[in-house]
């Protein structure tokens, strides 16, 4: 198929792009390089350096290369960004699908697989957390992400044969493990990458932010889904995709590992006893948050293939350890 990946440059949507093209497809890639990497994407997939909200100009591309699914990465993705600048987050989250459906409509594209989050959900009664859970964010990012999930339930309301599906991500771990791509945020606030690159010495020290919550050692506890799972549940998704579905899934392995534990893991696989600091809890984090992943598996029969934190961290281990510099070093 021809596939369109927006956001296509960042950390999850190129190990996307990698994966597309490893199953035959014909991938185009748009991405506005705000945050995304030039070097990410291979020389001899299209690159349009274009922003979601022209929607004209993605038209154009969907006449072009003929797409008939989009996979859709493009967003920005700082929660706590997301209270500063509420606008930019509604502005290019919210306001950029809806230019892209706007363009899609136009152009007569009808499957599109989109990149939602578990932040929609707040902060859940319990866990594991199904899809049936009440959706009430507590942050613009989530917001923004919930009123897409309502825009594409409300499109394919008027649009005949029109089929979506909106991925709940957990927290998203590791790098293709040939080496070829990794993770490269500026500024880079995910767990994992900052304990490697204090491993590495590029940090003097990491911080747990709390010890004082109701788990069993104190630090908050979430669900790592590493990237190539996560990508491989997308193909699944839009393998399946049927004219008029609406399917909504949340992406995890189903348990959940504390940042002290994630901790210890990382001191071994890379042998650095680095430093740690204990600093105060931030605002807005829930004590525990993990997915219940049986509906994807029940319904498509996925199930995510890594689930060993180590070698998670592994993979990500190998990328930073020769790429120090992210995709300065490409």
């Amino acid at each position: 198929m021809n596939v369109l990946v927006t956001g296509g440059a960042g950390y999850i949507g190129s190990h996307a792009v990698k994966r597309l093209r490893e199953d035959g497809h014909t991938v185009v890639v748009l991405d506005n390089l705000y945050r995304g990497h030039r070097a990410a994407v291979p020389d001899d997939v299209h690159l349009a350096e274009i922003d979601l909200r022209d929607t004209d100009a993605i038209e154009r591309l969907l006449r072009e290369h003929r797409v008939e699914v989009v996979m859709n990465f493009a967003a920005l993705a700082y929660v706590g960004e997301s209270v500063t600048q509420p606008l930019d987050y509604y502005e290019n989250n919210t306001a950029g699908v809806l230019s892209l459906l706007q363009a899609m409509k136009r152009a007569g594209v009808k499957r599109i697989v989109h990149s939602s989050t578990c932040a929609t959900y707040g902060e859940p009664e319990t866990v594991p957390m199904t899809e049936d859970l009440p959706q009430s964010p507590i942050n613009p990012y989530g917001w923004s992400k919930l009123f897409v999930e309502r825009m594409l339930i409300d499109f394919a309301h008027t649009t005949e044969d029109f089929a979506f599906a909106a991925l709940r991500y957990f927290n998203v771990a590791g790098s293709a493990r040939d080496g070829s791509i990794g993770e490269d945020h500026e500024p880079e606030t995910h767990l994992i990458p900052v304990m490697l690159l204090t491993a590495l010495g590029q940090r003097e020290k990491m911080t747990i932010f709390g010890t004082d919550y109701p788990t069993p050692d104190g630090t908050c506890i979430r669900d790592y889904i590493h990237v190539e799972d996560l990508i491989d549940a997308h193909v699944t998704v839009m393998n399946a995709l049927q004219p008029g579905d609406g399917r909504f899934y949340n992406l995890g392995i189903g348990n959940g590992l504390s940042v002290k534990q994630l901790i210890d893991a990382a001191k071994a696989v890379t042998g650095v006893d680095f430093k740690v600091e204990i600093g105060p809890r931030r605002e807005g984090d829930p004590p525990m948050l993990y997915a219940d992943p049986s509906k994807i598996e029940r319904e498509l029969g996925w199930k995510a293939k890594i689930t060993d934190v180590n070698e998670m961290i592994a993979s990500a281990w190998t990328w930073f350890k020769d790429h120090p510099d992210g995709y300065n070093d490409v």
